[in-house]
């Protein structure tokens, strides 16, 4: 009877002494989950991610960004973006607050790129508008805005080897000067499995683009996807849910490539950003 009576006596007393406990982590949950977290500052071509009080409504650049159900919000910073940046906050009790956020700049190093047929340079009327009708279709395919956090993750390498071209590098190509690049090229054999860096759902796939070759887009939700072109081999479909680490596509030289690589590009809607830096966020 004796040993009943003490574990009953603790069971009466566990609550008098976990109670000030419990209710202190749940003071600092109430706190953290009311927080506007945001970076100090940025890079040029990086993907934020922000924290903000769930059912919050949030505005950056004229866009409302979706807002998850912990409070999560992303968004894109482009090449060129000078800053600082202006990210409204608008809470569900009421209250509001502007975020800045300050944009570092970084050096453009021009790459020359000789030996790409001039038909993709210099393109004649008619390649043009097959050109501007297929670049609508994959810009197209950018615009969604799932609600799917997929973009969380820590990202992974869709191929493993030497980058050969870097994303934002001033492009000359046969002499004649390009745009800055829009993504990152890793240099790797024809045939070489890609893999998906993130989970996702396809959005686009067409095995021959002009410009691109082989082109698979895969969307992380948020308005965050991945372009992956020239491939020689694209093994899934549009509307496919693509688990990471998913062998998706094969590297190849179609399009406008002097060589077997994988371009792997990224985009928050139609705003370029930088894969290297997604890839350094899970360091």
């Amino acid at each position: 009877m004796r040993k009943v009576f003490l574990f009953g006596a603790l069971l009466l007393a566990t609550p008098l002494l976990t109670a000030p406990a419990a209710q202190a982590q749940d003071d600092i949950g109430n706190l953290l989950d009311s927080r506007v977290v945001f970076p100090a500052s940025v890079s040029q071509g990086a993907m934020v991610i922000g924290k903000v009080p769930a059912g919050s409504t949030v505005r950056y650049a004229g866009r409302e960004l979706r807002v998850s159900g912990y409070g999560s919000v992303v968004l894109g910073v482009g090449r060129d973006e000078k800053g600082p940046l202006q990210v409204q906050v608008q809470r569900p009790e009421g209250g509001s607050e502007t975020i800045s956020i300050v944009v570092t700049a970084r050096d453009w190093p021009t790459e020359h790129v000789n030996g790409v047929p001039p038909k993709t340079v210099n393109p004649p009327p008619a390649i043009a508008e097959r050109i501007a009708r297929e670049q609508a279709l994959v810009t197209e395919s950018r615009k969604r805005d799932d609600n799917r956090t997929d973009f969380t993750q820590t990202f992974l390498w869709p191929v493993q080897g030497r980058i050969s071209g870097r994303f934002g590098n001033a492009r000359v190509y046969n002499g004649q000067p390009g745009a800055g690049h829009s993504g990152m090229d890793i240099a790797a054999a024809t045939g070489t499995p890609v893999k998906a860096p993130a989970a996702g759902i396809v959005t686009f796939a067409n095995p021959d683009l002009y410009l691109t070759g082989g082109t698979l887009v895969l969307d992380h939700g948020f308005g965050i996807s991945s372009n992956f072109l020239h491939l020689s081999r694209i093994d899934v479909k549009v509307g496919d849910r693509i688990a990471q680490g998913q062998t998706v596509a094969a590297v190849g030289a179609t399009g406008r490539a002097t060589g077997p690589h994988l371009h792997w590009g990224m985009n928050w809607f139609d705003t370029r950003i930088d894969p290297l830096l997604v890839l350094e966020r899970g360091k």
